[in-house]
């Protein structure tokens, strides 16, 4: 079940952008909605910012790129 939550964080690393990267790019310093989900393979959390597109490698970004903001419950 999905909790009605809508979380933002703020980018602190935007740097080592992969050079086989193709897709959308954090700043720093920017505010994003984003979305906390575990990595299928090693279970680390991994943070999707929503709206971002991205075809290679996997559109996900490690949580240590991003602080936490604010959490807004949509109800």
């Amino acid at each position: 079940m999905s909790l009605p939550v809508q979380q933002y964080a703020r980018c602190i690393d935007a740097s080592r952008r992969p050079a086989d990267h193709i897709g959308d790019w954090p700043e720093s310093g920017r505010v994003y909605p984003i979305e906390y989900k575990r990595n299928a393979r090693t279970g680390e959390p991994q943070v999707h910012v929503l709206g971002f597109y991205a075809e290679r490698p996997y559109g996900a970004f490690a949580a240590r790129r991003f602080e936490h903001v604010v959490e807004l419950w949509l109800n």
